[in-house]
């Protein structure tokens, strides 16, 4: 009976969108992941809470986060490229690596930004699945945290920008599954280059984890970047 009411209704065009003849069950709205979801701890929602309440100010500003890149991204960063055709080809098929990995398994994360002070901070939790040393996230799962904190406090005060250098120190090794934070700010600008740095703390502020410095460098829009060329990317840097 479900079955025939529902062919009934896409004979007669119920179940069409407005445009286009398309369904509404074909269309598939992108999931904000830097929203709580099950897999977050006490910890974690106690933070996001704590954040979210500093920014009804507008002076932190949390930062919407997806797997796959969002059309608008794509038109940011296609006038870097000579074949803006293949790059959508294959962003088409990208997905942001540190979303890649299932709920609650590898990285659990939220950003906010404060635009005024030029600082980004990242309320990180390493699940499982970012296991180095037993019991403990392996060093590069927290490079890569530093490298995204970092790489977003730097594209958001700087615009387009590639990580040309970046330097941990890893002082404590993170348990497994606990919350930490990720305070990062812009240091200085020199010209296309963009100085940030960062430190990974315990909840509580007690505990320091890691310190990293950064170099991000602005892409030239009139240096074409061919995806196709090995180390094409860093010509541009230059």
């Amino acid at each position: 009976m479900l079955r025939s009411s529902a062919r009934l209704l896409r004979t007669t065009g119920a179940l069409r969108g407005p445009k286009g003849g398309k369904s509404f069950s074909s269309e598939v709205l992108p999931v904000d992941h830097s929203l709580p979801n099950p897999s977050w701890n006490e910890d974690m929602r106690l933070l996001f809470d704590q954040f979210m309440k500093k920014s009804e100010d507008g002076s932190w500003k949390r930062l919407p986060s997806y797997k796959c890149n969002l059309t608008e991204r794509i038109e940011d960063v296609k006038i870097f490229f000579p074949d803006a055709k293949l790059l959508k080809e294959q962003m088409s098929q990208a997905q942001l690596f540190p979303r890649s990995l299932g709920e609650g398994v590898g990285f659990e994360y939220v950003m906010f930004h404060n635009h005024v002070e030029d600082r980004t901070v990242c309320i990180f939790q390493g699940g499982p699945h970012l296991q180095g040393v037993p019991g403990f996230l392996h060093g590069g799962a927290i490079a890569t945290m530093i490298d995204s904190t970092l790489g977003m406090c730097a594209v958001l005060t700087g615009g387009i920008a590639m990580t040309a250098n970046l330097n941990i120190n890893f002082r404590r090794p993170i348990p497994l599954c606990s919350v930490v934070v990720i305070n990062c700010q812009l240091d200085r600008v020199e010209g296309r280059k963009l100085f940030v740095s960062c430190n990974i703390r315990s909840m509580d502020e007690k505990t320091l984890y890691s310190e990293a410095t950064s170099t991000f460098v602005k892409l030239d829009p009139k240096k074409k970047i061919d995806i196709r060329a090995s180390g094409a990317f860093y010509t541009n840097l230059q």
